[in-house]
């Protein structure tokens, strides 16, 4: 069952270079609805609204929802809305959005949520990670491919540096697989809709993120060599034996708590 979206599609001509890819499709959109449970008093902002298909049912639910277009003919498209008093719409890049401002105006933590452009979507929730500590929940469409990435587990070929990452701060769901014939334009892949939980309490703090983001980097962008070689730059191999880690192995073999526990023990040096 297709949505009544199908008459804004047909007035609004889809902005390759932004990566528009509308969902159309009625009972995606309702089990969407169902799995972010939206209540009146939550404080929540949607990523890229576009055509209104999750927009206009979750509006329902609440007395104001924050949403971030970037494409003005869609932002203006909104403003005209039946819905559009429970609206504050900013026409702005998510990218640089400070979401500390949503924030502030309820002092109370943010829920975000939106279908991301597959072409910024590992970029925008890597920048997210930035805000973690004001975030509730978030929940994404993404690419089926970027879904993995985010919840793989260690020696699935999928798992590698943004899995890393995206687990140190979250909690991370895969919820539901969409096919393509859910949007228009039809994309060529399969996406999934995810749901990321910021942990209240991060599993193992890391004084310096941006260590574990160089040894991440470092293991994986050398995959197919084991550690003793990937990562002879920061470790000895009495070093990795001492902290419990095989320098045989290769990236993929490593648990996330390994990879923190290498990094903690770098910034200490």
């Amino acid at each position: 069952m297709l949505t009544n979206n199908n008459k804004h599609y047909n007035s609004h001509i889809p902005n390759k270079k932004l990566g528009q890819h509308f969902l159309i499709e009625q009972s995606v959109i309702n089990k969407i609805v169902q799995f972010i449970q939206p209540k009146l008093k939550d404080n929540i902002l949607e990523i890229g609204p576009g055509l209104a298909a999750l927009t206009e049912p979750i509006c329902f639910f609440l007395e104001r929802l924050y949403v971030i277009e970037l494409d003005s003919n869609l932002a203006n498209c909104l403003a005209n809305r039946s819905f559009s008093d429970k609206l504050k719409i900013f026409q702005k890049n998510a990218i640089n959005f400070n979401f500390f401002d949503i924030f502030n105006k309820k002092n109370k933590k943010i829920r975000i949520f939106g279908n991301l452009p597959y072409n910024i979507s590992i970029r925008f929730i890597l920048y997210l990670f930035k805000f973690f500590s004001i975030i509730e929940d978030m929940h994404f469409m993404l690419q089926k491919e970027v879904a993995d990435r985010l919840s793989a587990s260690p020696g699935m070929k999928c798992y590698g540096r943004l899995s890393i990452i995206a687990q140190y701060y979250c909690n991370v769901e895969p919820l539901l697989t969409v096919f393509p014939s859910a949007f228009l334009p039809v994309p060529k892949v399969n996406s999934v809709f995810i749901r990321l939980i910021p942990h209240i309490k991060l599993p193992i703090p890391i004084s310096k993120i941006k260590v574990l983001e160089m040894i991440t980097n470092a293991a994986f962008g050398q995959r197919r060599k084991i550690l003793r070689h990937s990562l002879s730059k920061f470790f000895h191999i009495e070093t990795m034996m001492a902290l419990g880690i095989n320098p045989m192995l290769r990236a993929e073999n490593l648990t996330i708590s390994q990879y923190f526990k290498l990094a903690n023990y770098l910034t200490t040096q």
